[in-house]
């Protein structure tokens, strides 16, 4: 049994479904259900026994010690966050309260019940903590500079970064003050199925298809390493499996490219399987918008520590990725629809209103 926070969002829920394709132990799976948490992202887990979803939230204390005592996880994997930039930088305490003080109620939570399990021998032994970070908490990079290895100095440059790197620091104090059986995981930025439309790709897909404006922020030479979101949990698995306690692993797909080159790539992708009905070039719809306050020029990955320790590599291109990514979103325009839609809102209300 294991316990996965945030299993509702983008990254948890490619999580979920990848380990139960994988793995036959039951997930219990836990999120807010705030407006990027999407049950219909799970919908083919509705009757699977092996999953337990439980509407609620990190920081609650009472409920996450009631979830540890009753299903006894032997791991719990933190994917819950706010985590995006631009909202961040618009209404920054939601990503105080949940990824700073939140992450804080849930180490408490999860050391209390790994506290208790004292003289459960193996059981204490092999539990573990693993905490799911990004790469924004290093700063930028300058073009040319080496990419970030799991040594470099934290500058994060929004509140978004900032709140996540304030709460790596309390998972990297609770092993070394604690003894908390900790895991952490530094990815870049990742892309696929199941992404809420206001990070970049699924935004460009989405509206290129809507026919309105791709925005691109400035002169769109920002710079990413892009990851295929079933490869990163394909690295969770990894690092859950054999990673090294109190370590940290950087994720990344060793696909640096620039915010244009992507949006690019997207357009030619629609040309290709979704022809406009006029015969233009969905290019035609980049506008080009002012910059977003203090936007990191460059971020990069060097995933080397993770590939030498514990043997993982990304198995997608970002070539292969990308367009399994831009053909999800064309087959699965329902999806986009209902988390766009008020009426799925509503539907959470109804259905999960008082639990947890």
């Amino acid at each position: 049994m294991i316990l996965v926070t945030g299993s509702a969002g983008f990254i948890g829920a490619n999580f979920v479904l990848d380990w139960l394709a994988q793995h036959d132990e039951t997930v219990v799976g836990l999120d807010k259900l705030t407006y990027a948490g999407n049950l219909e992202s799970l919908a083919s887990l509705k009757d699977d026994p092996r999953h337990i979803f439980v509407r609620g939230d990190i920081g609650d204390a009472e409920l996450v010690g009631q979830l540890l005592k009753q299903h006894r996880p032997r791991a719990v994997i933190n994917f819950a966050a706010e985590s995006h930039v631009d909202r961040s930088i618009h209404g920054p305490e939601d990503f105080i309260q949940t990824n700073i003080v939140g992450t804080f109620h849930l180490l408490e939570s999860v050391r209390a019940y790994w506290s208790g399990m004292t003289g459960e021998g193996v059981i204490q032994d092999n539990f573990r903590f693993l905490h799911v970070s990004t790469d924004e908490v290093y700063g930028s990079l300058a073009k040319g500079d080496p990419a970030f290895s799991e040594t470099r100095r934290y500058e994060p440059n929004s509140p978004y970064s900032a709140s996540k790197a304030a709460s790596d620091h309390l998972v990297r104090a609770y092993h070394h003050t604690y003894g908390l059986p900790v895991l952490t995981t530094n990815c870049s930025n990742n892309y696929g199925p199941c992404q809420f439309p206001e990070k970049l790709i699924p935004l460009m897909i989405v509206n290129a298809l809507a026919g309105k404006p791709l925005p691109v922020y400035g002169d769109g030479q920002q710079i990413r390493d892009w990851l295929y979101v079933k490869d990163h949990c394909s690295a969770i698995r990894c690092v859950l499996e054999k990673g090294h306690l109190g370590e940290v692993y950087n994720i990344g797909g060793w696909n640096e490219k620039a915010n244009l080159d992507i949006v690019h790539t997207i357009c030619a992708l629609l040309d290709e399987l979704r022809p406009r009905a006029d015969d233009k070039f969905y290019r035609e719809q980049i506008a080009f918008v002012a910059d977003r306050p203090g936007h990191d020029r460059r971020y990069a990955i060097d995933a080397r520590k993770v590939e030498r320790e514990l043997g993982w590599k990304p198995a997608e291109t970002f070539e292969t990725g990308i367009r399994k990514t831009v053909q999800w979103y064309l087959d699965n325009q329902g999806w986009v629809d209902n988390v766009q839609s008020g009426s799925y809102r509503q539907w959470v209300e109804k259905n999960y209103a008082g639990r947890g």
